[in-house]
């Protein structure tokens, strides 16, 4: 059960990291063959009608799974070892279902054609991706991503208990990851509706979010998250 546990954490961290890239590349428009843009066109009702049903897909699966009743309902079922791996696989199946079937919708919505102010832009998108991959090393990016817990099973080590902390980017902003993705998905020299619908409902999904883990947050930290959230702002520091 050991080695089973290893492979599939091992397994569904490395298709986590082939969809991070593969993310990267779909929202950049470089490397990868189909991206937020790329695709035969359909009618715009059914664009936006598939467009939202993936990303609503995506939100569900996202947010219910890593609620606290889920968790427990899991533990039911099968080692609660496995339990943040299944969450990675599960969503990053979910995110490459949404790659796939993208709809893209070419109506430009704004283009830079200042040579300069694109490639500043463009340093933006990248930055933000580089604030998401960051961020996630300075909590402790293999725990974050179930493949620690894996791999302390089959050393025979107990994972240690989740500690509050909040080192480098953490003690300007809660929340240097979701600042980084919305860095990423907004910041695009060429605009597109269906860029524009992406960038629109991931933000949104991103408040909610926040919502939903600060709740989570405060239930499992207490005063000392209280605390930590009244005196660091949420997104931007010093100002909200």
């Amino acid at each position: 059960m050991k080695s089973a546990a290893l492979v599939y954490g091992t397994s569904a961290y490395l298709i986590f990291l082939g969809t991070f890239l593969y993310a990267i590349g779909f929202v950049t428009q470089y490397i990868v063959p189909k991206t937020i843009d790329t695709g035969a066109p359909t009618s715009l009702t059914n664009a936006l009608a598939i467009n939202l049903l993936l990303l609503s897909t995506f939100a569900f699966q996202h947010s219910g799974m890593a609620r606290q009743g889920f968790k427990r309902l899991f533990a039911r079922f099968a080692s609660p070892v496995i339990e943040r791996s299944s969450y990675v696989l599960l969503a990053s199946l979910t995110l490459l279902l949404l790659f796939w079937q993208w709809q893209p919708i070419p109506t430009v919505i704004w283009n830079i054609e200042s040579p300069a102010l694109a490639g500043l832009v463009i340093a933006g998108e990248f930055l933000g991706w580089l604030i998401v991959l960051y961020s996630t090393f300075l909590i402790s990016h293999f725990e974050l991503f179930g493949l620690t817990q894996v791999i302390s099973h089959f050393a025979g080590r107990l994972t240690a208990p989740v500690k509050f902390k909040t080192p480098g980017l953490y003690r300007l902003i809660r929340h240097p990851i979701y600042l980084g993705f919305i860095i990423a998905f907004w910041s695009t020299p060429v605009m597109t509706l269906g860029h524009l619908m992406f960038a629109s409902v991931t933000t949104a999904y991103i408040f909610v979010g926040i919502w939903l883990e600060e709740r989570d947050l405060v239930a499992l930290f207490g005063d000392e998250y209280r605390k930590y959230r009244e005196r660091v702002a949420m997104l931007l520091p010093g100002l909200f």
